[in-house]
């Protein structure tokens, strides 16, 4: 009886490990990948504090997988055009998704 919980202990063990193991499931960001969408993050962010014609405290910045998501709210079209400029020259930069909003 010993024998045989301690062979099910084991093979539940051995199958615990293998299933969720350390491997990258679908939809996560591996480390690396994490570190360079930070990076971005700060590097877009940097750019709008040195671009006197955007509020880079009024504007939003995420990034995932190297896709940029602006929001937030801007003073107007060419304040919002601006930051969307910005975002797509920074290095790693895949796509730009602009969802900020125009004060009227």
């Amino acid at each position: 009886m010993l024998i045989r919980n301690t062979l099910a202990a084991i093979a539940t063990t051995a199958a615990l490990l293998t299933m969720t193991g350390c491997a990258v499931t679908r939809n996560q960001s591996t480390v690396g990948e994490y570190i360079d969408d930070t990076a971005i993050t700060t590097s877009v962010k940097a750019r709008f504090v040195e671009n006197k014609s955007v509020d880079a405290s009024s504007i939003s910045v995420e990034t995932l997988n190297g896709t940029v998501l602006l929001s937030g709210f801007a003073k107007n079209v060419t304040e919002k055009a601006t930051a969307e400029s910005i975002a797509r020259g920074v290095k790693g930069v895949k796509s730009v998704k602009n969802e900020i909003t125009v004060r009227g």
